[in-house]
């Protein structure tokens, strides 16, 4: 499962996904399917992203080369998020959803212009009081003077 960052998506799905297939091929494997899941609002922003699109793929690759793919996946500024689990074997599904998402005439649906985060809210204004009490000067009520010294009061044994 990749996570990929909308302005990738909005410039041409193709080459969202060629980013992905690139990366694989690249470290010496295969994409058997891969498919675009969906476009949804993340939880939390992520690398200034609001939303991001959901690309499931099932890959056929050396365990000795996923460390550099990772290491790659982690660099790369279009691949937001990853997550690489061992599968068994593809669901007969995937592979037409996958093949039907690669006809002619597929249009994948624009993601929406949302994914810009909002400014953070400007600061609460302080309380006069507060500012005073911050700079270091006490209350008027405040009793001032030295403290009362106490009563030498010797204890019997």
């Amino acid at each position: 499962m990749f996570l990929l960052d909308n302005a990738v998506v909005r410039e041409d799905w193709k080459k969202a996904k060629a980013v992905i297939h690139d990366a694989v091929a690249k470290h010496g494997g295969t994409v058997k399917t891969s498919r675009r899941w969906d476009e949804r609002r993340l939880a939390y922003p992520i690398r200034g992203k609001n939303r991001a699109t959901y690309v499931l793929c099932y890959v056929d690759i050396p365990g000795a080369n996923l460390p550099v793919l990772r290491r790659e996946l982690e660099l790369s500024e279009r691949v937001l998020r990853y997550l690489i689990l061992a599968a068994d074997e593809i669901p007969a599904a995937e592979h037409e959803l996958s093949a039907a998402e690669n006809a002619d005439g597929f249009v994948v649906p624009a993601p929406p212009p949302d994914d810009v985060i909002e400014p953070e809210p400007a600061p609460a204004p302080i309380d006069p009081v507060e500012e005073i009490l911050a700079e270091g000067e006490l209350p008027d009520d405040r009793p001032r003077g030295r403290r009362p010294e106490r009563a030498n009061v010797e204890v019997a044994p």
